[in-house]
């Protein structure tokens, strides 16, 4: 469904979608070959060209590629460095920017559940997703969504604790 680079990172991979069989490339490679690697892949219920939030998920492996590269990101430094974002479709070029880099945890009560928003039911909505993400970051990066904005978050697991993961969100500047 698109393609995934970040300048200055190992970060440049074909993004799949599997809408029947959630998690498919967690396990498959782009020719749809069982493999350890998996490939970046959008969450099953964001659509591509409508969803306010597109949630690609990809693995961190201890070779350095797929999602690892998103790891630098817990440096303010890096961020500084490294802000854009390209998300390619079949038929449009993006950028993105970065407004926030967090750590959370998945399969628990306490962690932030950033994976269940995909679309905005209102402008509440929308705002209580990037309030939290702010929130949450490791550090201000003195950018912001508003409502309309269309969003990519990515994530990537991360070890400091259990079930952990290193997400960055950013928004669409340019087509």
């Amino acid at each position: 469904v698109g393609w995934i680079a970040i300048d200055g990172t190992s970060i440049n991979y074909p993004v799949m979608q599997s809408r029947n069989i959630p998690n498919f490339y967690l396990k498959h490679s782009f020719e749809k070959e069982h493999s350890d690697l998996g490939v970046p892949y959008i969450q099953e219920d964001c659509d591509i060209l409508t969803s306010d939030n597109l949630i690609i998920y990809g693995h961190h492996m201890k070779n350095g590629t797929m999602f690892t590269g998103l790891m630098d990101y817990e440096s303010r430094k890096f961020y500084e460095g490294h802000k854009t974002i390209h998300f390619d479709t079949l038929t449009k070029t993006a950028d993105y920017e970065v407004i926030a880099v967090f750590k959370t945890t998945v399969y628990d009560d306490t962690g932030f559940k950033y994976y269940l928003f995909a679309n905005a039911e209102t402008e509440e909505d929308f705002q209580a997703y990037v309030d939290e993400c702010k929130a949450l970051s490791l550090y201000d990066t003195g950018v912001t969504a508003e409502y309309g904005d269309k969003l990519i978050t990515l994530s990537t697991c991360e070890y400091s604790r259990t079930n952990g993961r290193l997400v960055v969100v950013a928004k669409k500047t340019a087509e």
